[in-house]
């Protein structure tokens, strides 16, 4: 299950998009919703970028840590059973 990172009480806002008139018609043709549809592909494409900006501005402290367990081990490894 994805946990959802936005208000999904938020009122929706009405928008214009330029979408293939092609590509329309065939997804109207389908009934597809195209107010869902883009929102939950605008969900994914938001979390995506945000999880690669935060590793992105936590490189260098994910870096010193996989050096210090490279260096040390893992705390506790004695006792771990697995």
């Amino acid at each position: 299950m994805t946990t959802v990172h936005f208000d999904t009480n938020a009122p929706k806002k009405a928008t214009n998009l330029s979408i293939n008139s092609d590509l329309l018609r065939q997804a109207k043709e389908l009934h597809i919703n195209l107010s869902q549809t883009v929102e939950e592909y605008l969900a994914r494409v938001v979390r995506e970028a945000k999880q690669q900006q935060w590793l992105a501005e936590n490189a260098d402290f994910i870096a010193a840590y996989n050096k210090r367990i490279e260096k040390d081990g893992l705390p506790l490894e004695q006792y771990r059973t697995f």
